[in-house]
């Protein structure tokens, strides 16, 4: 449609837009802006009724959440997850591991200086990281397998962001009270004592937030020298700057945005959601039971009319992301319980049965809204989905308990001089240069031989042995727990043409072990 006033647009008015009474209507996506600045834009397609209630933001600001305190099996399965997980977390820098004297004793230490990372009995190199690939690989299919069987449990349980929420919830409950003391606190005006529980409370938020970044520096170096040398102003800068930025983003992600991280900064909600489908376990509100929804002295009088649910509005108030559950599944459910907690008690002091929130499968909830029986839980986890996640999970475990209970512990590297590729000796024997690296992956001295092979008549010495005591093999102390570099040349007779050898390194003390590596011997042309 074009404006005959206007043939050619000049105005930048989009004239297939038709505003009616202020309202913006067309096929087409466009914004309120295009039509008129203050029109309200409905788009829809042309066989589709007009769509009201567009969001004018793509952003909803915060509305605080004041979540009740509860108890019951979900709290108190949620209690135990945090004090087993915090333990873990804070106490794990302080368990020592015996590796003899030549190895650090911190049974958790990942060691950026020697390249190293240290878990109990268990050393990895810089060239085996395929077990710490390994590893988070199968913590991402333990993530789907979990996802799949029970829904978000990760999130409402062991999920890092859920667990220091819940720190700083119950560090609000501590300071101000449980919930109608925190919202009548926070809608008072400021007093001094408002400054001062405010004061108090946000000390706490940045004592756990220093504590927090503190133990997490010390899984980079030993954890008594430190603290030791935190305290002191001794420790390097880049401890202080970690320390700084993890105190600040626990106490902000944390203590003051909370649900807004699972709801706008996590994609893991928006992952999920294409593992979880009609067999899988989710925290549900049955509303073929619920619904309608009346108070008790309404369903007294007229117990046809009404459902089980009073509308006391109980699983809201204990959810620590603010969503009502009841009206169905959303982003912000995090699969905690809680609202099975609090929905349970109100059930129980109602006289009427419990789960009308309850752990069910869309399929078992179709299946009781028609009158049948819900499958058990444990049929709902042992289904082909979850079993194939387990067998892939298990495999990559089984997988990488071979590679660790197989592989050596010494290692063989070389690396050829590429200018010059060989040099010719004046009596016409040819000579190679090559930087071999020896490594003792035990955590104690090895004396290693390093022998060639398949080089007839070659022979080779190093910058520590002499010329006149070249010989085909060689022998060498390597320090525990450590790599030796080795400048190794070897030289071959008059007539000597290009090929294929082996250095063969190998020891011979109470564990015997052997590493081959094969490289390439060059010569001129002319004497091939």
């Amino acid at each position: 449609m074009s404006n005959p006033d206007d043939p050619e647009g000049k105005s930048g008015r989009d004239w297939s837009v038709v505003v009616e009474d202020g309202v913006a209507k067309t096929n087409e996506p466009v914004s309120s802006a295009v039509a008129s600045p203050e029109a309200a834009t409905r788009r829809h397609e042309p066989h589709e009724p007009p769509r009201q209630n567009l969001p004018e933001k793509l952003y909803e600001a915060r509305k605080a959440v004041h979540n009740k305190r509860i108890d019951g099996p979900f709290r108190r399965f949620k209690w135990l997850v945090m004090l087993v997980t915090l333990a873990i977390y804070y106490g794990t820098p302080w368990i020592r591991w015996d590796r003899g004297p030549y190895a650090p004793d911190q049974a958790v230490l990942v060691d950026l200086a020697n390249r190293r990372f240290y878990m109990f009995g268990i050393e990895i190199w810089p060239h085996e990281f395929y077990f710490v690939a390994g590893l988070l690989i199968m913590a991402g299919i333990g993530l789907f397998l979990v996802t799949s069987a029970v829904g978000r449990a990760w999130c409402g349980y062991s999920c890092p962001q859920t667990v220091w929420t819940d720190v700083f919830q119950h560090v609000d409950r501590f300071v101000d009270g449980d919930r109608n003391a925190r919202m009548r606190l926070d809608a008072a005006p400021w007093t001094w004592g408002k400054v001062a529980k405010r004061g108090l409370k946000w000390s706490i938020y940045l004592f756990i937030g220093f504590w927090t970044g503190g133990a997490w520096i010390m899984y980079f170096a030993d954890a008594p020298t430190l603290v030791h040398d935190f305290w002191r102003g001794e420790a390097a800068p880049v401890a202080y700057i970690t320390v700084a930025i993890l105190t600040l983003t626990t106490v902000v992600l944390g203590g003051f945005m909370r649900e807004q991280v699972c709801i706008y900064m996590c994609p893991w909600p928006r992952i999920q959601t294409a593992m979880m489908d009609e067999k899988s376990l989710l925290v549900t509100y049955k509303d073929w039971r619920g619904e309608p929804r009346g108070s008790i002295k309404k369903a007294k009088k007229n117990p046809e009319s009404y459902g089980d649910c009073i509308d006391c509005t109980e699983c809201v108030q204990v959810c620590p992301t603010g969503i009502d559950i009841r009206e169905g599944p959303q982003i912000g459910c995090i699969t905690c319980g809680l609202c099975i907690d609090a929905c349970d008690r109100v059930m129980a002091q109602i006289d009427r049965p419990r789960g009308l929130i309850d752990y069910a499968t869309l399929e078992d909830c179709d299946r009781e809204a028609a009158g049948g029986e819900a499958k058990p839980a444990w049929k709902a986890l042992l289904r082909p989905r979850t079993l194939v996640y387990l067998g892939v999970w298990s495999a990559v475990g089984l997988a990488l308990l071979f590679a660790l209970g197989t592989r050596s512990h010494l290692d063989l590297t070389i690396a050829q001089d590429r200018n010059p590729p060989f040099m010719l000796m004046s009596d016409g024997s040819v000579r190679n240069s090559y930087t071999l690296r020896l490594r003792n992956m035990s955590s104690t001295p090895r004396e290693m031989s390093v022998t060639l092979e398949d080089l007839d008549g070659g022979v080779f010495w190093t910058d520590g042995i002499r010329r006149d005591a070249a010989a085909r093999s060689q022998t060498f102390t390597v320090p525990a727990d450590q790599t030796r570099s080795v400048r190794a040349y070897v030289v071959a007779p008059r007539g000597t043409a290009q090929q294929e050898f082996a250095f063969v390194l190998s020891t011979e003390d109470e564990r015997p072990e052997t590493d081959r590596g094969t490289i390439r011997f060059s010569a001129p042309e002319e004497d091939r």
